[in-house]
């Protein structure tokens, strides 16, 4: 059963394009479909499947672990983010035409099932662009925290950390505390809160200023507290904190993870299936936090079939903690991919369906083309015009 050709579609989510992979194969009517978006890279992505797809066409499709494994090592530069996440949308896809070959659900290869259901979380907002980032005040957050809840989810994130340098000035420090505050007594104690950091404060100092502010009104985490590769300063912020911290969707290579692990820094990984090289490598690393007492919440605000990826990786996970999820992000998501995603009481359902069970309808796909996605990066500047992250 040999690979054929590699096509991308390209869906313009107004933040986002979900770059989508098509894998062909010789038989008849197979294919599998994969995810390889990858935020204000679109371009770059469908350049690098269209360079990494001579590497393993003609080779046998059901070779997942050896077509990984050229793609990277005869690409000899090392890939970074964009050439993982084009690798992780071609191994998505392989593992969808051979769940279909053999007529079983991906989760089913990927070592069965160890749970019954997969309990999720989205953002404020349910995915809205500006209500997730532009939520900052207390009527609103509350508001938006209450829809959330009464769609039936048990879970949320908010975004309420300032743009952040060195620093955290003590009015905005006051504000984090009551805005958390708000929620809390707005959703009492029943519905997990997670606070995304965004990786903007710059120093352990600056972090922890926020995390203590928070603290009291219990996070189930919060994530990326400082920038991505800070392992040091994680490991001294976990040292100071009993909140747990949460990091890892900025990293793409297991090596990252293990370091990270290593340290004993986090409580919660969060690799992104769609960028650190797919279901499999997400599986190992999954292996290494679990051999040291350590959850996996995975980072997946992206595209259905992200989701619908996401979604056997956790059936077939036991360190899995929680399933992020950002199916509101456009009131179209279920009209280009039609699949097995199912929420019932907070917890999505186990699916059933060869393969990953998906069906993209690519005429719905078109009337969504490629266009530049908003930049709300550009939002990221101090108010003396310094630039931080966003």
């Amino acid at each position: 059963m040999k690979i054929t050709g590699i096509e991308t579609r390209v869906v313009n989510a107004e933040m986002r394009n979900w770059v989508f992979v098509k894998v062909l194969t010789d038989e008849p009517g197979l294919h599998g479909w994969g995810e390889a978006t990858l935020e204000w890279k679109t371009r770059a992505v469908v350049g690098a499947v269209e360079d990494l797809a001579p590497l393993i066409v003609g080779r046998d499709s059901r070779d997942i672990e050896q077509a990984v494994r050229i793609m990277r090592k005869q690409s000899f530069w090392r890939l970074g983010a964009i050439g993982m996440s084009a690798i992780s949308g071609i191994e998505m896809a392989l593992w969808d035409i051979m769940g279909k070959h053999f007529g079983v659900p991906v989760w089913r290869l990927l070592g069965g099932k160890v749970r019954d259901k997969v309990g999720v979380y989205t953002h404020l907002g349910l995915g809205d662009m500006r209500a997730v980032y532009e939520t900052m005040e207390t009527d609103p957050l509350v508001e938006r925290a209450h829809a959330v809840v009464e769609k039936g989810y048990r879970a949320f994130k908010a975004v309420f950390i300032p743009y952040t340098h060195y620093h955290a000035p003590l009015p905005d420090v006051d504000k984090v505390a009551r805005l958390m505050e708000a929620l809390r007594k707005a959703v009492g104690p029943g519905i997990e809160i997670m606070v995304d950091f965004h990786g903007r404060p710059a120093s352990v100092a600056a972090a922890l200023a926020y995390v203590e502010a928070l603290a009291p009104n219990r996070p189930m985490f919060v994530e990326e507290p400082l920038p991505p590769g800070d392992t040091a300063g994680l490991k001294s912020l976990c040292a100071r904190t009993s909140v747990p911290l949460a990091t890892g969707e900025r990293l793409v290579e297991r090596a990252e993870f293990v370091e990270l692990l290593s340290a004993s820094a986090v409580s919660i990984i969060q690799p992104d299936i769609c960028h650190c090289g797919g279901l499999s490598e997400a599986k190992k690393i999954a292996a290494h936090a679990e051999a040291v007492g350590v959850g996996v919440a995975p980072h997946n605000p992206l595209g259905p079939i992200a989701g619908v990826a996401a979604l056997h990786f956790a059936v077939s996970t036991p360190n899995h903690v929680i399933q992020e999820e950002m199916v509101g992000a456009v009131p179209w998501y279920f009209d280009v991919v039609r699949g097995p995603i199912r929420m019932v009481d907070g917890f999505w359902q186990v699916p059933d369906a060869p393969g990953l069970g998906i069906e993209v309808d690519e005429a719905a796909c078109a009337r969504h083309p490629f266009a530049p996605e908003v930049l709300h990066t550009q939002n990221a500047v101090m108010p003396d015009g310094t630039i931080v992250d966003w």
